[in-house]
């Protein structure tokens, strides 16, 4: 320790009691008696649900705050000897105010919105945001954060319906967007030859028919033929096949 009336030369960790530069207790202690002329500070440590933080000369320890369940507080993180017990509001709450002695319910983030809990631990009114490009919520909730599109790449697929603020990515496989490419594609083709085969055969059978016609005329005109019968007779003295009913104009037309 100092000598007395050296006051001014007690360091950091000491304090001056009677013209004597005492030794503070260390964190996580109390102070039980003060230095003398023949002892040194007397320290014990901070008995349970107490703790002191910095280099001190108290006799007391500071009480850990406790988290009210009917607050809507709950522990964060237990104290010990050295710091105080740490409360934070449930989950769906956030702090009433700056000293966060009690809770209150947070507001629903709408859809497109995303619950912050950082916002929540610092006390914010209104712990929403909107989400951000790359992020969505498709639900109205009091402790859903905004999530991450889905990563059509990393699971090996495509991205068939690009994501918003309120709904994911929608994936598929890169073997059906390709047959969603080509079925279109194989349809049409079939469809044209389909209809090239069909204006094929119509003008065939017209052909056809045209042939047919012709060929029937033909026929009819041969058995008109052999119908009428034919007869023989003179002209000039030689015989001459005629037609039945032409005979007897042609006799006359002798005798004359």
């Amino acid at each position: 320790c100092c000598q007395p009336g050296d006051t001014a030369r007690c360091f950091d960790k000491q304090y001056e009691h009677k013209g004597r530069c005492c030794n503070r207790c260390q964190p996580g202690q109390r102070l039980v008696s003060e230095c003398n002329s023949t002892e040194d500070s007397v320290c014990t440590r901070c008995e349970s649900g107490h703790y002191q933080q910095g280099w001190t000369k108290e006799q007391h320890c500071t009480p850990h705050d406790i988290c009210e369940d009917n607050a809507g507080l709950i522990v964060k993180t237990p104290g010990n000897a050295t710091h105080n017990t740490v409360c934070q509001c449930r989950a769906g709450m956030h702090c009433s105010d700056a000293s966060c002695q009690t809770c209150v319910e947070n507001p629903p983030c709408q859809r497109g919105f995303g619950f912050v809990a950082a916002k929540a631990l610092a006390r914010m009114t209104s712990p929403c945001e909107p989400c951000a490009e790359g992020t969505f919520s498709n639900v109205s909730s009091r402790t859903e954060p905004c999530h991450p599109w889905t990563s059509c790449e990393d699971k090996g697929l495509v991205v068939k319906a690009k994501g918003t603020n309120t709904s994911d990515v929608v994936c598929e496989s890169s073997r059906r967007s390709s047959l969603s490419v080509l079925i279109p594609i194989t349809a049409a083709v079939v469809t044209c030859l389909v209809g090239i085969c069909i204006y094929c055969l119509v003008h065939t059978g017209e052909g056809d028919t045209g042939s047919d016609t012709l060929a029937r005329g033909l026929r009819e005109a041969e058995e008109m033929d052999e119908v009428l019968p034919v007869q023989e007779t003179l002209l000039r003295g030689q015989p001459v096949a005629q037609e039945d009913g032409k005979e007897s104009r042609m006799a006359e037309q002798e005798r004359l």
